[in-house]
């Protein structure tokens, strides 16, 4: 990892890697089982509510001038009402969660310990803020679909290494265009939760 750079950007600082942030993300999701057909229109409006908070985090980690992974995190209270309604809805406290966005990283720089390091340093932000809870959702295909590659293997066992457990009670839907698709469509997520 020494040829590698992590930048942590926090609120308006992320507005000034926007364009590096949508792109690697884009790239990632593509892949199944997101299988999100990315436009920077899209991006930018996800995006912006990561900017807009003074208390979010952006890591970014670079390779030369390409940034080839990103993650994002931001207390509950502070991120979308899908991401907040079924903790609502289920009556935990959304004051004590912090909320981790997407963890993407390209497939070349895989199995480096950079997903670990993501879910260190989002945790530490947790724990900076005095947050108890770190959650995150994930994207439920169905076992059969047409786009699973043979060799797919879910990330299942790496969270739980991490000390994550899934719950299944708690869902939400976020919505986005499949690849070919130019409307968006809901897709069924599902929580896995850590206590610090």
């Amino acid at each position: 990892m020494s040829d590698l750079r992590i930048e942590q950007l926090r609120g308006a600082e992320i507005a000034g890697q926007l364009d590096a942030l949508a792109g690697v993300r884009i790239r990632v999701f593509r892949a199944f089982p997101y299988l999100y057909e990315g436009s920077q229109e899209y991006e930018a409006k996800y995006l912006d509510t990561y900017i807009q908070c003074p208390r979010s985090l952006a890591i970014l980690i670079w390779d030369g001038a390409s940034c080839i992974g990103a993650s994002t995190v931001l207390p509950l209270v502070d991120a979308g009402a899908e991401a907040q309604q079924p903790f609502r809805d289920g009556g935990h406290n959304i004051e004590d969660i912090d909320y981790f966005g997407e963890s993407v990283l390209l497939p070349e720089y895989r199995g480096r310990g950079l997903g670990v390091k993501f879910f260190e340093l989002r945790e530490a932000h947790a724990a900076a803020l005095g947050l108890k809870t770190c959650a995150f959702c994930s994207v439920q295909r169905p076992g059969d679909h047409p786009a699973k590659p043979a060799d797919y293997v879910p990330n299942d066992v790496f969270w739980t290494r991490r000390g994550y457990r899934k719950a299944p009670e708690i869902t939400t839907t976020f919505s986005w265009p499949d690849i070919g698709e130019t409307e968006s469509t809901a897709k069924p997520m599902t929580f896995w939760l850590r206590t610090l």
